[in-house]
């Protein structure tokens, strides 16, 4: 009898937990959010493997791997090297980057700056496989070296924990500072083997193989915090992407905007500036607002990873800072890289920069490089001098500063150890305790919306750069089939193509090659994505980063050479059919009009002595008919600018703290006012927030 009434028990405790948990949407919330955390986990992997190389931690970089985990280099141009395992992967990494040994030094370099991904998960959500494009900066012993590919690469889950399985990198080109690089082989650059589809980019996320998801043993609340994090995370990755933009302009009152009251900036080898008026004397210490003739100030934020930190009020963000800086009227020029560990603070649900610590690691002379030259800035003086000393923790050579990582080991789990002559800074804040926020209780479908906003995020983030990908490897098909059916794209100096199909009759002729004799590359990086309260439509700020290589270093003039452009995507974007696709593309370009490598780049360009012309073609907008939007731009009103004059910037938002209305304001659709029927509302799409509601978190 007691036997049976334990039975009996056992039966009616069994059947309480499944009445208490027969909730099928809480199941599948919890599958969703489960996928769209391990996509986020592999590019963190990456942007990991990034920080790590950037500080010679090649044995850590190793340990990213799996056990029997695989690195192959080339294949396509030279034959395949193979290393297995991570003590392989490690010492090739090492001999190849790292001067044959582990640690930072101060006259050494290797720089990885590694974007642009498209990450698909499998449908089972246990691996996934993702392309990167790689620029690495690399050098000791008074060597320096540029270097770029792609990788395509391998991913697997092995007890809850993301892992590389393989990293295939195709080396595309490479050459010594001095002289500047070539294609890989010196011959035409084959097109490296993709993992995607124009289809399959665009759901990075597809749906679980078939069946029931498991039954969850988290609570509603667990998962909606666990959202959240995802949620607050997108805003602060937003704000840091719009800093960069923000000071590539020298909009200080901007930069200056985005600051809580008890904001502070400190500068590696520097000092420490104290409130919104430091940051303001900081920021005029650099020079003074806006752009003039011949500057260029681009900082590009690369390898970025965001983490928030419990009670949903604080966040870091640590990446790399490429610095492209030059004065052309005095033919001067510079290369910086700089590791930044921000940490923002939300303010009645707005997020703000409490700490901007940046370290430089390496600042050059443009006509020397790194092997040959390091320039170390001393502190501002005067009326520009910081408030305070750095803290004696972080008063070391800043190009020995390794600013602390913010976050265990993402495989191992341990802390991050240093290696080498360099000592950890910004280990402790600077400023006080940030109280934790509060969130309220949602429902269900509220959660899952809200989870369905970042896997948004990710959407838009992967169709920009598979557009980029097929533009770089010349194929036509390819890049106008990540166009919407009824999209529009721009070309730039000749207008608008409105529909996938008539963009397809315009500019495909035929297959893509399997080898060029050089690429243009296109970088879409940066982002700046707000996802509409449906998540089924977006807007994009990216900016364009655009090496180029050639079978030689190329002259100024040369298409294929070895140099750098850039340019701006304002872009809006639709869930069609299940995959993301690009509703709107407006390319503002160049900025950046490179004279040949051996006169510095961009820090001898001169302003040209002909008109500048361009090859234009029929389209449905003209740039004539959009007026001021495209003045100054080839095929818009007025005289054509190049580099280095300074080239119009505009912006589709307004600052996301204080609304600052930028001088150059296009909220809308480019070209909508004269096409009204390419607006999203008018074709059963929301047109999503400006940045600065997106800004605001239901949180506080």
């Amino acid at each position: 009898m007691k036997r049976l009434k334990s039975v009996v028990v056992a039966m009616f405790s069994l059947s309480l937990a499944w009445t208490t948990h027969a909730d099928e949407a809480l199941d599948n919330l919890a599958r969703d959010l489960d996928r769209t955390e391990s996509l986020r986990a592999v590019k963190t992997l990456q942007a990991s493997y990034a920080q790590l190389a950037l500080h010679g931690l090649w044995t850590q970089i190793g340990e990213l791997f799996t056990t029997d985990g695989s690195f192959e280099f080339d294949g396509l141009v030279m034959p395949l090297e193979s290393l297995q395992g991570q003590a392989a992967i490690a010492d090739f990494l090492r001999t190849r980057y790292g001067g044959g040994h582990d640690g930072q030094t101060a006259d050494g370099l290797s720089a990885m700056f590694i974007e642009s991904p498209i990450v698909n998960l499998a449908e089972d959500g246990g691996s996934a496989k993702a392309r990167w494009q790689i620029l690495i900066f690399h050098g000791h012993d008074g060597q320096a070296r540029i270097e770029g590919g792609v990788f395509e690469n391998d991913y697997v889950r092995e007890r809850g924990t993301w892992k590389f399985s393989r990293a295939h990198y195709y080396p595309q080109y490479d050459g010594a500072y001095e002289d500047g690089w070539t294609n890989w082989g010196g011959g035409d650059v084959p097109v490296a083997p993709r993992h995607y589809t124009p289809t399959t980019a665009g759901i990075p996320i597809p749906p679980p193989v078939v069946g029931k998801a498991p039954t969850t043993t988290a609570s509603l609340s667990e998962l909606q915090q666990r959202i959240d994090t995802l949620n607050e995370s997108d805003r602060v990755r937003n704000l840091q992407s719009a800093y960069g933009f923000y000071a590539d302009r020298k909009m200080w009152d901007d930069v200056v905007d985005l600051f809580a009251d008890d904001g502070v900036v400190e500068v590696g080898g520097q000092g420490v500036w104290q409130g919104k008026d430091g940051v303001r004397r900081w920021l005029a210490s650099i020079g003074a607002a806006g752009l003039s003739h011949g500057q260029l100030n681009d900082r590009g934020q690369n390898s970025v990873i965001v983490t928030i930190a419990p009670g949903g009020n604080e966040a870091f963000t640590r990446g790399i800072e490429l610095g492209m800086l030059g004065e052309a009227d005095q033919e001067q020029g510079w290369w910086e890289v700089s590791v930044f560990r921000n940490r923002f603070v939300k303010e009645d649900g707005v997020w703000k920069i409490r700490e901007l610590r940046r370290f430089p690691l390496m600042k050059t002379d443009v006509f020397q490089g790194w092997g040959r030259n390091r320039i170390t800035e001393s502190a501002p003086t005067g009326a520009n001098a910081p408030d305070a000393p750095l803290p004696a923790e972080d008063s070391i050579v800043p190009a020995l500063a390794v600013p602390a990582f913010i976050g265990l080991h993402p495989v191992t789990g341990n802390v991050v150890n240093i290696a080498g002559g360099a000592t950890l800074v910004a280990s402790t804040n600077l400023t006080g305790a940030i109280p934790p926020g509060k969130a309220e209780a949602v429902s269900t479908a509220e959660a899952a919306r809200r989870l369905a906003r970042s896997a948004a995020y990710d959407g838009v983030e992967n169709i920009s750069t598979t557009y980029g990908y097929y533009i770089d490897d010349s194929d036509a098909m390819g890049w106008a089939s990540t166009i919407a059916k009824n999209g529009y794209k721009e070309t730039p100096f000749s207008g608008y193509h409105i529909g996938r199909d008539n963009i397809i009759a315009a500019r495909v002729r035929g297959p893509g090659p399997e080898k060029q004799v050089g690429i243009s590359y296109h970088w879409l990086t940066q982002p700046v994505v707000i996802v509409s309260d449906d998540a089924r439509s977006a807007t994009g700020r990216f900016r364009l980063f655009q090496p180029r290589t050639g079978k030689t270093v190329g002259e100024a003039g040369d298409f294929f050479a070895a140099q750098f452009w850039g340019g701006m995507y304002h872009n809006r974007y639709v869930l069609e059919d299940g995959v993301w696709r690009i509703w709107e593309l407006t390319l503002d370009e160049p900025y950046i009009t490179p004279v040949a490598w051996k006169d510095g780049v961009w820090a001898k360009a001169k302003d040209p002595t002909e008109p500048v012309r361009r090859r234009s073609m029929a389209s449905d907008i003209t740039p004539a008919q959009l007026g001021e939007r495209e003045a100054h731009f080839a095929g818009g009103p007025g005289e054509v600018w190049e580099w280095p004059k300074i080239l119009p910037m505009w912006f589709s938002y307004r600052n996301p703290v204080s609304g600052r209305v930028p001088e150059l304001y296009q909220p809308e659709c480019v070209g909508c006012d004269i096409r009204p029927e390419l607006k999203l509302e008018a074709n059963g799409y929301e047109e999503p927030a400006e940045f600065i509601e997106a800004n605001v978190s239901p949180n506080r």
